[in-house]
């Protein structure tokens, strides 16, 4: 439960990072560019908050480049969902990224979870 609550904390500090980008970038270019650019900012820096913040492992290269298997689905998700809420739902393109983002959390943490621990020892119980 408490990496589920950190998975959280970096989730909220994750879509801040990429909300920013994203805000900044639709200054100069279309909402899906400007989505599809801070989305990658938004990948390197949850690499290195779940890796060392969430799941307490080291960040390899190996995990580095496993990781976006995990975010590839996120991407999907939210992009495709973006654009069904822009286009057929009407939503302000502004927000439906942010909306989308926050509905993938489950299955986000779920296989970045699987991604970075996969290898390691458990750790030895508590008690």
């Amino acid at each position: 439960m408490r990496s589920l609550l950190r998975f959280v904390v970096v989730g909220v500090a994750n879509t801040a990072v990429y909300y920013l980008l994203y805000r900044l970038l639709l200054l100069g270019m279309p909402y899906v560019p400007a989505h599809l650019l801070a989305w990658s900012g938004a990948v390197v820096f949850s690499f290195f908050a779940n890796s060392l913040f969430t799941f307490g492992v080291r960040p390899t290269w190996r995990r580095f480049l496993a990781y976006p298997a995990t975010t590839l689905v996120n991407l999907a998700f939210t992009t495709v969902g973006s654009v069904l809420l822009v286009e057929a739902a009407g939503l302000d393109e502004r927000y439906a990224t942010l909306l989308m983002g926050i509905a993938a959390v489950p299955v986000t943490f779920l296989l970045t979870r699987t991604v970075l621990t996969a290898g390691r020892e458990p750790a030895p119980p508590r008690g």
